[in-house]
């Protein structure tokens, strides 16, 4: 490839490249993005220690890091002359592989631009996942055609599904991503039985252009929930049992409870009337509310488990809960990022036992308005157990005389917190906060594990209250950081991207709403209008999703870049230590500055460890909302195959090339094929219709259409209807 490369020539700056980059601060994400403006401003390949030098660099094994993550990221090339390149000189298109079938595989640009096709003889057998880069594009009759210039990052070779077995042998077919049965190789079947979920590892074979699989491990028939949630789980690398040294740790601070020498240096807050409220199977109570009106306003304490108390840095414990990272909820488990000696034991804010606890002091107005704020390390007692069914009756004056009795000690704070809170709310929709309609679904399982019933899950005036006090707390933590000015994980959510704000804007459009707001300028409070306007009517549901498929993934980050849906300038995640990493680094930052540590020695300990922290957990929650995801379609498959052929209502919720997604009350969605529909006459629009031009007929996102169960793949977590 260098032979095609013009030489390097520095006569267009050498000096004032150097001036540039001089005093700059040598961490990894600064050399990256010197290193990548660098390359990009060239026009030819740069021998790698020419880039060093101009960089004005003092670290070599930062530069060389920074050097193999931007190549791992397609960002740069190395030529066989360890030279560098950008892949756009060489005229390559770096993308990942997201479809694989016999004849071809697809492939997304990753920085923008249609998905090229690339026919099976120029794919240089990548596989799904795969970084590539492209070349030789083309235009064709499937599209734009292209073909593989090189592989980059391998993408995940060892991936989840069943075993087929016929008469050529048994096949292996993919949960996702390969169109085709895949040939297990006689000698790598470890005994399957036809149908069996199994973990396969795909390989190649010089002598041969076919792709092969290997099963490395067998968990059980594929038409059980539970067996390919275990394959879901392994597949994306979550940790289920915690090491030796772990458990050691956890179970000492477990027995050692707490230390009356450690309380003395807290204020004592058992004699508060400090409650939890939380769902009926939670275990691990990690926030706790106190509450009373004053003059003024009402002051508000919202008491936080004091994890990072017991979690120290470099333990075994921290290391473990930042490779997890979450907590991983599923229908019938949860995986948790604590072991239970700390998670439902010493850590959990449990009715009636002391605990070491974080609190949020807040003091707010009459109007709802965060006036002054402390933070202090605190002892409290909870009083009572709440539960959400349970405090929702009461707030609506539905209890019954048991229930009345149990919260008779605090029913006066429940009010006046439910005061609050309907303040809270309002001043949230007033700014913009957007108000999605829940798509979270929940599951019933009988004795065997079996999905026998699923809807979806409701909120309350309880569980609404509970949500405002803590995104008050955590934007107070917030707050409080960033006066501070010290190094600290905040939560962010950016704006959409153009492209998705102008699909959002037509969508809308579609469903005759007004969006030219939305095509002038974005703004957070244009989608909360339209949202609280179409509240409780048919299209609600189906445009809260269309609106968060445009949106952003909310991800945590080193710099308050702000919250878009929650329409705040200041966010961070500080209340749920128990089961997210980023909430116990915070506190262990916070911890520092509420003992009086000074800014720059803050600084220094925590400057590198929230760049880790923000990256790591923003990884680890993606893994997990996925398996999550993932499970929670195999567990809805599961509970349709006791439905084949039964007939339901539903609404489009989305629209393809190939046909419809339609969406039943409980949440539950399948697909129906296009050709199912009568006449063959349907064109796709683009954006979310099939229109049949002879009869007038359309079919879009919202309309209610009545659909029959023709299939239920469990194992792939696929539901097929055909129109009735």
């Amino acid at each position: 490839m260098d032979e095609l490369i013009p030489c390097h020539n520095l006569c267009d700056g050498g000096v004032l490249i150097k001036n540039i980059f001089a005093g700059r601060v040598n961490s990894l994400s600064n050399i990256k993005n010197d290193l990548l403006y660098y390359i990009n401003s060239q026009v030819c390949a740069v021998p790698i220690k020419t880039v060093y030098n101009e960089l004005n660099l003092d670290d070599i094994r930062k530069f060389n890091e920074a050097v193999d993550e931007l190549i791992g990221e397609a960002k740069l090339i190395l030529t066989k002359k360890d030279k560098l390149i950008s892949p756009k000189a060489c005229g390559f298109i770096p993308a990942k592989v997201i479809s694989h079938t016999k004849s071809c595989v697809f492939a997304k640009p990753l920085f923008g631009g249609e998905d090229l096709y690339i026919p099976i003889e120029k794919s240089k057998k990548c596989m799904l996942g795969d970084i590539v880069m492209l070349n030789r594009v083309k235009d064709s009759a499937k599209g734009k055609n292209a073909a593989v210039e090189r592989i980059v990052t391998p993408g995940n070779r060892i991936i989840s599904g069943k075993v087929l077995r016929t008469k050529r042998g048994a096949e292996f077919i993919a949960d996702s991503g390969y169109k085709y049965s895949i040939p297990i190789k006689k000698n790598k079947t470890k005994g399957v039985k036809n149908d069996d979920k199994v973990l396969a590892k795909l390989f190649s074979e010089k002598e041969s252009k076919k792709i092969f699989a290997k099963v490395i491990k067998v968990y059980g028939q594929s038409q059980s929930a539970r067996v390919c949630a275990d394959a879901i789980i392994d597949t994306a690398g979550i940790l289920t049992v915690f090491d030796d040294a772990t458990l050691k740790e956890a179970k000492k601070l477990s027995k050692f409870g707490i230390n009356s020498e450690e309380i003395k240096n807290r204020i004592d807050l058992r004699n508060e009337l400090i409650f939890t409220i939380d769902g009926e199977d939670a275990k691990d109570l990690d926030d706790a509310i106190s509450i009373k009106k004053t003059k003024t306003g009402w002051q508000l304490g919202v008491h936080i488990a004091d994890v990072s108390h017991y979690i120290k840095p470099g333990s075994h414990l921290d290391n473990e809960a930042m490779e997890r990272g979450t907590s991983v909820y599923f229908a019938d488990r949860v995986i948790p990022m604590l072991p239970k000696e700390l998670s439902n034991g010493i850590c959990s804010l449990n009715a009636n036992e002391d605990r070491l606890a974080f609190s949020a002091l807040l003091n707010i107005d009459k109007k709802g308005n965060l006036k002054t704020f402390e933070f202090k390390k605190s002892v409290i007692n909870s009083k009572v157990r709440g539960i959400y069914s349970e405090v929702n009756s009461i707030l609506m004056a539905k209890a019954s005389e048991k229930v009345k009795k149990k919260y008779s000690l605090i029913e006066n704070s429940l009010l006046e917190a439910y005061e609050l809170s309907k303040i809270l709310h309002e001043n949230a929709q007033k700014r913009g906060n957007m108000e999605l309609e829940s798509t979270e679904a929940r599951f019933k399982l009988d004795d065997n594990g079996v999905c026998v019933d699923v809807k979806k899950r409701t909120r309350g005036a309880a569980e609404e209250m509970i949500e405002q006090f803590m995104i008050m707390a955590n934007q107070a933590a917030a707050l409080y950081a960033k006066g501070a000015q010290i190094p600290f994980v905040f939560r962010v959510h950016e704006m959409p991207s153009p492209e998705k704000i102008n699909i959002l804007a037509q969508t809308m459009s579609l469903f005759g709403l007004k969006a030219y707001r939305i095509r002038q300028g974005l703004k957070v409070k244009d989608i909360s209008d339209i949202l609280e306007q179409i509240k409780g009517t048919d299209i609600s549901s189906i445009v809260s999703n269309q609106v968060l498929r445009s949106m952003s993934k909310a991800r945590y980050f080193e710099e308050p870049l702000g919250h878009f849906g929650l329409a705040l300038e200041d966010y961070c995640h500080f209340t749920s230590p128990i089961r997210r990493y980023p909430d116990t680094a915070i506190h262990r930052i916070l911890s520092d500055l509420v003992r009086g540590v000074s800014v720059d020695k803050i600084e220094k300990n925590y400057k590198n460890f929230v760049k880790s922290v923000s990256e790591k957990s923003s990884e680890c929650e993606i893994r997990a909302m996925k398996a999550e995801r993932d499970a929670e379609k195999c567990y809805m498959a599961e509970y349709m195959q006791a439905h084949i052929g039964e007939t339901f209502e539903g609404k489009i919720s989305g629209v393809i090339q190939t046909g419809l997604f339609v969406e039943l009350e409980s949440g539950i969605e399948g697909f129906v094929e296009i050709e199912y529909f009568p006449g063959y006459g349907f064109e796709f629009d683009g954006i979310m219709s099939f229109i049949n031009k002879k009869s007038g007929i359309s079919l879009s996102i919202g309309d209610k259409i009545t659909v029959k169960v023709l299939s239920a793949d469990v194992s792939a977590g696929k539901i097929d209807f055909i129109p009735v």
